[in-house]
């Protein structure tokens, strides 16, 4: 079976971190029996920040990705497009890909079925080509686009309507995906490598984007005395929380490729990232995987259904959070058990990958 991967998020020279979870899922369903090829959804405009900054590698970045890589041994090619402004137009941009798309797939071998992640553009651009679809939801479709910009509902309806079958990363959302149209939709959840050891830290550690869903704020108002926090990650809330943070515990390390932000965050002691909009969070289960205990948002989709599963997060509110932390703390060898027998049982890329392929053989049915 060949399946053509479209994704707009996925790893590129100059931000090999962007959409790693989508190449992860590619090597695992490859793993799993599957011939994949991959299309990147490339539009190569500058971001707001780099624009903001004027800094001139970065501005210049995404006119200089290549249209074609090989990436751990899977094809990956580049489809440049263009569209208006993010914030006037994104649920429309999937009009605006697909004559790229359509040139790209024309060069391919030919294929069975296309994996789309995300409803929009993704989907919503190969829908316009009319070749067999499985849509991946991971949140961002249904709890952003579909809810917060103009005939962004009508677009992901339209895309969800089209899949053969639908892949959401937690129950929470394939409810979501039903309620906007989708027929035939099931969980399957992203995966994590499991380490030969365990964590022996005892530091609080998150990893994720400075901004303010991500709620590190929150973390570092509730820190127990005596607590050491370190953050993982950058954006535009991190002047704010750096000067939050001051007379505390807090440790700032930026962004970090990948392996490196990973290898990181597994020598602390417990994983804390009390975020809002969270479909599901790689980075609580890659944490967990290691034997850190987790502590997420009550009422969160992502930290709901991990907690599902198994042990090893504690669900939590902003105003029981430090009570949370401290307790968390307190019993982090036990809890920490847990966590890895969860990831170990649930949460793996192999039982990714093999979900991920029986996904496809059931659409192609």
């Amino acid at each position: 079976m060949r399946v053509v991967i479209v994704a707009e998020y996925y790893p590129r020279a100059a931000d090999p971190a962007l959409g790693v979870w989508a190449h992860r899922q590619a090597l695992a369903a490859r793993d799993a029996g599957a011939e994949v090829e991959v299309v990147v959804l490339h539009r190569p405009v500058p971001s707001k920040a780099a624009l903001k900054a004027r800094d001139v590698r970065k501005l210049v970045a995404p006119l200089k990705q290549p249209l074609r890589t090989t990436l751990d041994g899977i094809r990956v090619t580049y489809a440049p497009f263009v569209a208006p402004p993010r914030p006037r137009s994104y649920p429309s941009w999937g009009a605006w890909a697909a004559p790229s798309l359509a040139l790209v797939l024309k060069t391919l071998k030919p294929f069975d079925l296309i994996h789309a992640h995300y409803a929009a553009p993704a989907g919503d651009a190969v829908r316009r080509l009319g070749k067999p679809m499985v849509v991946s939801v991971h949140g961002g479709d249904v709890l952003g686009v579909a809810t917060k910009w103009a005939n962004g509902r009508a677009v992901v309806e339209r895309s969800l309507r089209a899949a053969n079958l639908v892949l959401a990363n937690s129950e929470g959302i394939a409810a979501r995906c039903g309620a906007l149209g989708a027929q035939d939709v099931r969980v399957v959840h992203l995966g994590t490598d499991v380490p030969a050891h365990t964590t022996r830290g005892t530091d609080f550690v998150t990893v994720g984007n400075l901004v303010a869903r991500k709620r590190h704020a929150d973390v570092i108002r509730a820190l127990p005395p005596g607590a050491r926090y370190v953050i993982i990650g950058d954006g535009p809330e991190r002047a704010r929380l750096e000067h939050l943070a001051q007379g505390k515990d807090v440790i700032f390390r930026g962004a970090l490729p990948p392996g490196q932000a990973l290898d990181e965050a597994r020598k602390a002691g417990v994983f804390v990232l009390p975020s809002t909009e969270e479909a599901f969070g790689v980075a609580y289960i890659e944490a967990m995987a290691a034997g850190l205990p987790a502590i997420g948002t009550r009422g969160e989709y992502g930290p709901e259904e991990i907690a599902r599963c198994g042990g090893g997060m504690t669900l939590t509110t902003s105003d029981e959070l430090a009570a949370a932390m401290s307790a968390t703390l307190a019993n982090r060898e036990a809890l920490g058990r847990q966590a890895r027998a969860n990831v170990e049982q649930h949460f793996t890329w192999a039982q990714c990958g093999q979900a991920t392929v029986a996904a496809y053989e059931d659409a192609l049915r």
